[in-house]
């Protein structure tokens, strides 16, 4: 008897076919949304990214592979249901075996907690996502695939993914549209604090209606597509099956280790990198490189020569070392005569980018009040946040050190009794506050700022019968906060104790809501909440002068960063520009201060105008004691390290990889500088290696020997008979060069 072939086209499909079929499904739907979402992002970019082939090709070439390795990840829960799933029987039934189960379950789930502290120390109330993926699991061992309860499993399985990822993409737009980049360490912080994202998000979007119609989508593309998402099974072992998991545990391992983040960033155009990258990769590379060991990742020297390199660049006129250690930076601070002990109000503004200023070309008179500050102030006009969160502002203006790769210091663990700004004013006697209008657990705070010499005054401390003229989920609005600041000011004051508060605001964050009848802008909006913010600190500083101690005080205003940090190149400078204002005027003089500086600055520069005289392992110095060619500043991300000196922008990065450019300080473009000027490399290195050392080993800790009094310099014989003249008399708002910059 003959027999013929059966044609392929009517041959039996392998049971690992029929059973790892929705994988197929997945892909297609997972690389659809992607490139959907690259090309949206393409246009939100508009001119920022030219539509050349090239770029696009870059884009979504680079892309293509960031999405595939990515789906290796996206696509486990899937793996793992196909693979374990039986085929036809479930695998647990009756009580006692269900017992066992759930037991062996909660230890999986218990030893998974453990190792992702030990790898990521990650705490239990950041690692809630756990607790979804092993609930997302717990009914399998009671399904059968071939069974209609395997099938609806999957139905349910694929709904559930594919909603999760249109959800994804819709936040991606939506972070896009706030920091122009992908997901970042940005959001892997907001994570954290659910409470205060999801009300902003729900303050400032329509959410409910957004994710009603993500949810119409994803049951629209479902019904279209699920019999991609059949579930047959003529009779594959789970031996078989574990075959291609194994094959997707290597895959997952080797793109682990060949992959990283960093990869995609071989264009100069910023925008152009972050559209070929993944916003879910970039999001869990954040999440690891949340805490980055220095050491480990970036370029290093001899300890020796680094601190050598330190001792060389903090030595000022000012400054004697108090010890021959040369890992010793502690310095005795000197000036001439007798301190001035005045009360200091430093306001750290949220988000208050030069470019609002008309002072700096603004021409749509947001800042009135501030622009007018500035012929009656010490005004500082070429000064550079550390960072791109409040967290990075708070950390510089307290602890005046560069910024720390990965976390923050003031969320970071074993940061208490940490050398402060605090310290040296409760040295003299001074009550210091850390007063916030929101809850200060946010971004750990209340516990950095309680565990560091400030007492710590939030949102909760306002009484409840106080009228609040306007709040949203981040706190009060600013006039509201400035008056439970003033209040802390009137009992310090009736204490007979002088003070030192540190006021971080909230109002000029999305959702950008204030009280009505403020400002003219319309609210919510942007610009309405800059205005805002100009008016509130006239009106705090109208009722300060009202009190009897107004004369005796010193308001020192800055912000916390820019309101924006995208850009073309990778750290775009002119995001990182930022005004800072001294303003007492029966005290200071009013002046212009050209001179370039950090962020990390401002305290030291601070008490040397108060004339203190004082121990200090601060990594800032006083601007007005520096010659112009020692001036620098210290613009950072979590993970690219920034040094700015000589007109040079000089980055570091992981891997160990090194940038050196000439910054546009107008449109935030660099162009790459070769060679690279090796001197600024190692000032840059020196700088970073060494804060990052000592906070390592606890060696920025607050010493009891820190406390000890510092005799400051004799008057001399002439100028002590003589008073010194005193001008109130406004300096031109630019006639002053910066090398001519004198002390007020």
């Amino acid at each position: 008897m003959l027999e013929f072939p059966v044609p392929r086209a009517f041959a039996p499909i392998s049971p690992l076919r029929q059973r790892f079929r929705p994988l197929l499904w997945l892909a297609i739907t997972f690389l659809l949304i992607s490139f959907i979402t690259r090309v949206a992002l393409l246009v939100m970019s508009g001119h920022e990214v030219s539509h050349g082939p090239l770029n696009l090709l870059y884009a979504f070439g680079v892309g293509l592979g960031y999405d595939l390795v990515t789906f290796i990840y996206v696509a486990w829960p899937m793996v793992l249901f196909l693979w374990l799933v039986p085929a036809r029987r479930a695998r647990v039934s009756g009580p006692g075996q269900w017992l066992l189960y759930l037991v062996a379950m909660a230890l999986l789930y218990a030893a998974c907690l453990g190792l992702v502290f030990v790898r990521w120390h990650v705490a239990l109330h950041e690692s809630w996502p756990l607790v979804a993926l092993f609930l997302f699991f717990l009914p399998m061992p009671a399904l059968a695939y071939s069974a209609r309860n395997g099938q609806m499993a999957m139905y349910v399985m694929g709904l559930v993914l594919l909603f999760g990822l249109l959800f994804i993409a819709a936040c991606e737009l939506v972070f896009w549209n706030e920091f122009s980049v992908r997901f970042n360490f940005i959001a892997v912080d907001y994570l954290v604090y659910t409470t205060e994202v999801i009300g902003n998000i729900r303050e400032s979007y329509p959410i409910f209606t957004w994710v009603a119609m993500l949810a119409a989508l994803a049951l629209v593309v479902f019904a279209l597509s699920r019999r991609g998402l059949r579930t047959r099974d003529s009779g594959s072992r789970l031996w078989q099956r574990g075959k291609l998991a194994l094959l997707w545990l290597v895959l997952t391992v080797v793109s682990l280790f060949a992959v990283n983040g960093g990869m995609k960033d071989r264009t100069s155009n910023t925008y152009v990198n972050e559209l070929a990258g993944n916003g879910i990769y970039q999001f869990f590379a954040a999440f690891r490189s949340s805490h980055l060991d220095y050491a480990k990742f970036y370029r290093t020297m001899p300890q020796d020569q680094a601190f050598r390199i330190l001792h060389d660049n903090l030595q000022t006129p000012d400054a004697t070392y108090i010890s021959t250690d040369p890992h010793d930076l502690t310095r005795a601070i000197r000036h001439v005569g007798p301190e001035k002990h005045l009360n200091v109000v430093l306001i750290s503004v949220e988000s208050l980018s030069g470019d609002y200023l008309g002072t700096f070309g603004n021409t749509e008179n947001l800042t009135p009040y501030l622009d007018s500050l500035v012929g009656q102030s010490v005004f500082f006009d070429n000064l550079y946040a550390n960072g791109t969160r409040t967290v990075r502002g708070l950390e510089a203006l307290s602890l005046s050190v560069p910024p720390t790769p990965g976390d923050s210091l003031i969320r970071e663990h074993n940061n208490e009794n940490l050398f402060s700004i605090a310290d040296i004013f409760n040295d003299r006697g001074y009550q210091s506050d850390f007063v916030y209008g929101g809850y200060g657990y946010f971004d750990n705070m209340n516990y950095f700022f309680s565990h560091n010499g400030y007492r710590t005054i939030d949102r909760g401390d306002i009484p409840k019968d106080a009228p609040i003229h306007s709040q949203n989920v981040w706190g009060v609005s600013d006039e509201d906060l400035y008056t439970l600041a003033l209040k802390q000011m009137d009992d310090a004051h009736a204490a007979g104790k002088p003070f030192f508060l540190h006021i971080m605001t909230t109002s000029n964050h999305r959702p950008y809501t204030y009280p009505a009848g403020r400002v003219s802008q319309i609210a919510p909006s942007r610009p309405g909440a800059v205005a805002y913010t100009d008016w509130s600190i006239k009106d705090f500083i109208a009722r300060a002068r009202a009190k009897s101690y107004f004369d005796d005080t010193v308001f020192v205003i800055t912000a916390d960063h820019c309101a924006s940090s995208a850009g073309k190149s990778s750290l775009p400078i002119n995001h990182y520009h930022i005004p800072l204002w001294i303003y007492s005027p029966k005290n200071f003089p009013p002046q212009r201060v050209h001179q370039l500086m950090g962020q990390l600055d401002i305290p030291p520069t601070l008490l040397g105008m108060l004339n203190f005289s004082y121990r200090t392992r601060f990594f800032g110095q006083d601007i007005l004691q520096l010659s112009a060619d020692r001036e620098h500043a210290f613009p950072g991300t979590y993970e690219k390290l920034g040094y700015l000196r000589d007109d040079a922008l000089t980055v570091l990065e992981p891997q160990r990889k090194l940038e050196q450019f000439k910054p546009d300080y107008n449109t935030g473009d660099a162009t790459p500088i070769t060679p690279v000027n090796q001197t600024l490399v190692e000032n840059a290195v020196a700088y970073y290696q060494v804060v990052s050392d000592l906070f390592k080993h606890g060696q920025l800790a607050h010493r009891p020997t820190d406390s000890t009094p510092v005799q400051p310099l004799p008057l001399p014989a002439a100028a002590s008979s003589v008073p010194s003249p005193a001008s109130s008399a406004p300096a031109p708002a630019s006639s002053t060069p910066a090398s001519a910059s004198t002390t007020p």
